[in-house]
């Protein structure tokens, strides 16, 4: 009788013992549960600097992220993570459970935007660019591309970073700084040149400055890739023979960025007489910087030009973009009567 009373009270309290955890379990799993107060598109949370783990799950319960701060504190004891919230900007989506929560705020995973800057932009188009997709203020941008830290650090012999920010597809976190954009941008330059220039010789900064020069220009003439090195050898032959490069894409470049005009769709034979160091129509030589930011393809162009003996090019195919190559003015200009139409 004895042992049948012994076994009924461990029955008894295992059965007890099971619902108290089962109790437990579907309490725990309540308090896990996702919050109801998320809006459909997410909710953007910061976590800062040095902020102690029970801050941020203090605003975390505040900001009805988490149903509870509780449950948070345990999970983040049990795993030790107390500590280890990183520093960024996160997007908590609905459906988002806390232990969700934890793993994205202790494995750094920020909250990313997108962004593709064209091949040819200029500075100014890429600030207005961001501001508009709302990344940052334009003059923010603006500023730190003419910040002289910047250009001590990377060694750019001008007053300004234009024609090292790198045309590319970027991924920046929410709340990036323009500091952060410039670098990332001027550190992609450096790293996607490196593997065409010599190693054991090394340009220098004013060396490389002049590679990034012509490369601007190329990279607003040539439309078809396999013309980039072409039309990069016509320019280097036209400054061995001591004549201007006539670029047009020069003076789109004054009428648009320094007088502030809208880009013109047509260069008139009055706009080639605008006095400007940047007009390469009345001088010789390179313009006095970059007039926009070129892509891989007119740099390494403008580092490795093919090998001709062309001082002359005209657009023959618009559609194609390909362009009539002569080595005499006289087959230039019968280039042009060709394929020029004039009204």
């Amino acid at each position: 009788m004895k042992i049948f009373r012994i076994t009924g009270i461990i029955i008894f309290s295992a059965v007890v013992l099971c619902l108290v955890c089962i109790g437990v379990i579907i309490f725990a799993a309540f308090l896990n549960s996702p919050a109801e107060t998320i809006p459909a598109e997410g909710a953007l949370f910061q976590v800062n600097e040095k902020e102690s783990g029970e801050h941020i799950i203090v605003r975390l319960e505040n900001e009805k992220l988490i149903r509870s701060g509780l449950f948070l504190r345990i999970l983040s004891k049990l795993t030790g993570s107390e500590t280890s919230f990183k520093k960024g900007m996160y997007r908590i989506k609905p459906g988002n459970t806390t232990l969700d929560i934890h793993d994205i705020l202790v494995s750094g995973r920020e909250e990313m935007l997108k962004i593709t800057l064209l091949e040819g932009w200029t500075s100014s188009k890429m600030a207005l660019y961001f501001e508009e997709k709302g990344f940052i203020l334009a003059k923010d941008f603006l500023q730190i591309v003419k910040s002289k830290e910047i250009l001590e650090k990377y060694r750019i012999p001008a007053d300004t970073a234009e024609g090292y920010l790198f045309p590319d597809t970027y991924y920046f976190p929410v709340g990036v700084s323009a500091q952060a954009i410039v670098i990332k941008m001027i550190d992609t330059f450096f790293q996607k040149i490196d593997e065409y220039t010599i190693r054991d010789k090394p340009y220098s900064p004013e060396e490389l400055h002049k590679k990034v020069i012509m490369a601007s220009i190329i990279e607003r003439e040539y439309r078809s890739e396999e013309e980039a090195p072409i039309i990069a050898s016509v320019f280097y032959n036209r400054l061995k023979n001591y004549m201007p490069l006539e670029s047009c894409a020069t003076i789109a470049y004054v009428i648009s960025e320094i007088k502030g005009k809208p880009y013109p769709k047509r260069i008139y034979y009055a706009d080639l007489e605008i006095q400007s160091a940047y007009n390469t129509y009345r001088y010789n030589g390179l313009p006095p910087g970059p007039i926009s930011n070129p892509g891989l393809t007119a740099l390494v162009a403008s580092l490795s030009p093919a090998s001709t003996s062309y001082l002359y090019f005209v657009l023959k195919d618009p559609q194609a973009g390909v362009h009539e190559f002569s080595d005499s003015f006289s087959q230039h200009q019968a280039a042009k009567n060709l394929y020029i139409k004039t009204d």
